[in-house]
């Protein structure tokens, strides 16, 4: 689905997952933000994901004011991150840094290690809304859709099986969807792009937190997401179906 107004927006269906089921296509959506959403982009949405939708937003409270969810009758659930990075680079511009690539390289890993080590509750909340057996699809997304949206999608998609290779494709996708759409903005070139877009190093910093705190994903899952055999088992039911033939 290709949105004017959401660029970002995506399916997470279709997915093979290793015991030989796929991710149901229509259950489960990742996205830029929604405030931007035109007449036919609402139209597109009601037709192809259903006229109730429920929306996972991750954006921090002021980035959630600056755009609104424009779907009608949307449910809307704020599991707010705030975005950190960009508060850390203004800070080091306005104190003269000269800022190279590799400076806002790891800082970037510096955003994604946080994700484990200081928001690990909010992708458990959204995992609790993703076990909640509705009718209505979901989608999550923050503002680009990008780094709290990616590492979101990339622990669910794990959850269910999906291979290390395709949930890095998945996440790479991005640089793709969002080509010439982002803007440094008041940021110097060299550090807009880099923080508007995504690279394999950054993911990796998570999941490196996540080895070094818990042993491994399936670990940090269990103890730290709250995902048990029985909430893994619910999650596979949901959002697992047979191939199609």
């Amino acid at each position: 689905m290709n949105l004017t107004g959401a660029p970002n927006f995506r399916d997470l269906g279709g997915y093979a997952a290793a015991d030989g089921r796929v991710v149901q296509t229509g259950r489960v959506f990742r996205s830029d933000h929604l405030g931007h959403l035109e007449p036919a982009d609402l139209q597109h949405i009601a037709e192809r994901v259903g006229e109730q939708v429920r929306v996972l937003d991750l954006r921090g409270v002021t980035e959630r004011e600056y755009a609104a969810c424009a779907i009608p009758n949307a449910i809307v659930h704020s599991l707010p991150i705030e975005p950190t990075i960009v508060q850390k680079l203004q800070d080091l511009l306005t104190a003269g840094a000269d800022l190279t690539a590799p400076d806002v390289v790891a800082l970037m890993q510096d955003t994604y290690r946080g994700f484990v080590r200081g928001n690990t509750p909010r992708f458990a909340q959204l995992f609790a809304h993703l076990l909640d057996a509705h009718d209505a699809p979901l989608v999550f997304h923050c503002t680009a859709g990008k780094d709290r949206t990616g590492f979101a999608a990339a622990l669910f998609l794990h959850a269910l099986g999906v291979s290390d290779d395709v949930i890095m494709r998945d996440y790479l996708l991005t640089n793709e969807r969002l080509a010439g759409r982002l803007h440094p903005g008041a940021f110097p070139p060299v550090v807009g792009q880099v923080l508007w877009t995504v690279q394999e190093d950054f993911m990796q910093a998570a999941f490196e937190a996540v080895q070094q705190d818990f042993g491994d994903m399936d670990r940090y899952l269990r103890d730290g997401i709250g995902l048990g055999e029985r909430e893994r088992d619910r999650l596979h039911a949901l959002y697992l179906a047979a191939p199609a033939r």
